[in-house]
């Protein structure tokens, strides 16, 4: 063999070493993320590959039941998922989530106040925070004026609001401020209660124009329709586009929710995973998503890169005393889910 043929060889057998003792850091690394539609900010997923030298796929939902269903499906390959509260706790007992060790990560002692042991995760075991708020519905006053701060104006509608109201394609924020507004409990067994929640919302159905999750911020501010129920980060980036819009706080009560990162059993890409989450845990990356979404996080530190509009507007900071109507739905039993699934179905068919 020539020296320039050893050489050659020798070359190769260094490169190939070379390679295997390259830090995961200098590889090829990914991760797939499946949140909520229009709840990630495009930019801030970029600069996160441009720090870390992750790539990012994102796929989208528009319910914690689509999610679920998925997953159950058999829908891999997902390295961090964004259920909603009571979706942690059921996922959690179902066995469907991996412990991340969030105590374990530099930015968890960003987190403070009651979602850094929230119900739904206690020891903060399977989860992070990602963003929180409420939902009601909002009203382009423009259109229609004096409403009445409650349910009824959403669930009973005005004649001149008939094909005018979109409701969000959600069972469950449909079915429990519906509830609250007849002042029933929330997750209810039984068949005689659920039934008068199925008759309220049967009688709505003539004025809803659409079931949606999706896109409610711009249908509304597009004059779409006049009447939307919205989560109140929504409501902020209608009022941003148009700003006779209004979010109400129902005097019956309105939902109070936490989104949550979580890592699917299943999932090719943990360490990645792990390295997001802990990254969305700084003060100025989570204030980046929150002016974004018109949401809060979980972090106080981050309220100083929160955009002025964000901190004036009453959809995002309630106004005094406002916060007493804020309830946080519980995960419901068996018998209780039937009948939910029971009524949405036989409203949206």
């Amino acid at each position: 063999m020539s020296l320039n043929l050893l050489k050659g060889v020798a070359g190769a057998a260094l490169t190939a070493v070379a390679v295997l003792a390259m830090p995961l850091a200098a590889q090829a690394r990914e991760l797939v993320l499946y949140n909520w539609s229009d709840y990630t900010p495009p930019e801030l997923l970029k600069r996160f590959t441009a720090e870390t030298g992750i790539n990012i796929t994102l796929d989208l939902y528009d319910s914690n039941e689509s999610m679920l269903a998925k997953l159950k499906a058999g829908g891999s390959g997902y390295d961090v998922v964004v259920p909603s509260d009571y979706m942690i706790k059921i996922m959690a007992d179902e066995g469907m989530l991996i412990d991340i060790g969030v105590h374990d990560m530099p930015n968890f002692k960003n987190v403070e106040g009651p979602l850094k042991s929230p119900y739904f995760d206690p020891e903060r075991k399977y989860t992070a925070p990602y963003m929180y708020g409420t939902t009601s519905f909002s009203y382009d006053t423009g259109a229609i004026k004096g409403l009445e701060a409650s349910w009824k104006e959403f669930f009973e509608p005005r004649e001149e609001l008939r094909g005018k109201i979109a409701v969000l394609n959600d069972q469950v924020e449909v079915i429990n401020n519906a509830s609250r507004y007849l002042g029933l409990p929330l997750c209810n067994e039984n068949p005689a209660d659920m039934k008068k929640v199925q008759e309220l919302l049967l009688k709505q159905k003539p004025f809803v124009a659409l079931y949606n999750s999706d896109g409610t911020h711009e249908r509304l501010a597009a004059k779409e329709v006049v009447m939307h129920m919205q989560w109140n980060g929504a409501a902020h980036r209608a009022r941003m586009a148009l700003p006779s819009v209004e979010y109400v706080y129902a005097k019956e009560g309105i939902s109070l929710w936490a989104d949550n990162f979580a890592v699917p059993v299943g999932a090719k890409n943990i360490e990645e995973a792990k390295v997001f989450i802990n990254w969305m845990m700084d003060p100025k990356n989570i204030a980046e998503a929150s002016n974004f979404t018109g949401y809060m996080g979980a972090i106080p530190a981050a309220a100083p890169y929160l955009d002025d509009a964000m901190k004036a507007d009453p959809a995002v900071v309630p106004p005094e005393g406002m916060d007493k109507l804020f309830v946080m739905a519980p995960p419901c039993g068996v018998k209780a889910k039937e009948l939910m699934d029971k009524v949405w179905t036989n409203v949206r068919k």
